[in-house]
């Protein structure tokens, strides 16, 4: 077996470079795996998603998708192209509770977490060297209230 690992634009992998180029010399069909990545990821439009190829000895394969990094799907959550040069002073925008557990969810084949509930709190816990408020708290502020369980009902759902 052969394995390849390439960045690729989520949805809009092509044939040419760095797919093409890295498995032609392989022998496998560089259009079915284009094809597939792009199905793969097309959820991940517009953000750089890890994908590994694995190469049979048949030419069959297979493809793992990554998932992108957490700042990079919260920017997309909340529409920023970049996060705070300052964070904990100048915000750059809100993650409702809501946004958080669906990036958790993203993640959660990525993620040491054992459940939603600490996922969500790693996702916070990037908002905050972001500059991204949750539900207009800071980081801290946020983490206190899933502890608190404030929010255990938007959990269970």
């Amino acid at each position: 077996m052969t394995f390849v690992e390439i960045l690729v634009a989520g949805g809009k992998a092509t044939s040419g470079p760095p797919i093409g180029s890295t498995l032609g010399p392989l022998g496998v069909n560089v259009k079915a795996v284009v094809d597939k990545i792009n199905e793969a990821t097309k959820a991940f439009n517009g953000m750089q998603v890890p994908v590994k190829v694995i190469i049979g000895d048949k030419k069959q394969f297979t493809i793992q998708v990554g998932t992108p990094p957490t700042s990079s799907l919260i920017k997309k959550e909340i529409g920023i192209e970049l996060g705070s040069g300052t964070p904990g002073k100048n915000f750059v925008g809100n993650l409702t509770i809501k946004q958080a557990i669906a990036v958790a969810n993203m993640k959660k084949g990525d993620s040491i977490s054992k459940n939603l509930k600490n996922g969500v709190k790693e996702v916070v816990g990037t908002c905050g060297t972001m500059g991204v408020t949750i539900e207009g708290m800071k980081a801290k502020d946020a983490t206190v209230a899933i502890n608190s369980g404030k929010f255990d009902s938007e959990f269970s759902q």
